[in-house]
């Protein structure tokens, strides 16, 4: 499991179109440090979770016997949700593009508006009591930000 913070931030931007705050970027990375600690390796729990709800997504994964795929994809979806935190609109713009990639592998863009949602949801089931009002709303501040992110 892959992320890193880059920079630690105190005060709320109040450039961008979202009312997102630096510190948001604190408390999803501390989000993700506890879902490291209770599992090394999250992807099987948010794909299993991803396939219960989209179950004809599954097939598509029937190559990936070794789950680097998918391993890849959580990595990727980490680091664009960290960078977006830290105001990088390159995040943004890269799942626009992956948006539009993931057509031509059969995936419908309403289904992988989802991902970041499925992955919250999974996180959150993971972390139970220790899941927080403020990594709600941290999570949905910034999955505000990418223009099809489901809520």
């Amino acid at each position: 499991f892959f992320f890193s913070s880059r920079r630690r931030h105190t005060r709320c931007s109040r450039d961008w179109s979202s009312d997102v705050c630096s510190s948001d970027l604190e408390i999803i990375a501390r989000c993700l440090e506890l879902v490291a600690e209770r599992c090394p390796d999250p992807a099987p729990l948010v794909f299993g979770r991803l396939f219960a709800e989209n179950p004809e997504l599954e097939p598509l994964f029937v190559r990936d016997t070794s789950g680097l795929v998918r391993g890849e994809m959580m990595a990727v979806t980490m680091t664009a949700l960290l960078d977006c935190a830290d105001g990088d609109d390159y995040a943004v713009n890269l799942v626009e593009i992956e948006r539009v990639n993931h057509v031509g592998l059969g995936v419908e863009p309403e289904v992988f508006d989802t991902f970041f949602i499925t992955t919250m949801k999974a996180f959150q089931a993971l972390l139970g009591d220790d899941w927080t009002d403020e990594m709600t709303g941290a999570w949905q501040r910034v999955l505000s930000r990418f223009p099809h992110a489901t809520r």
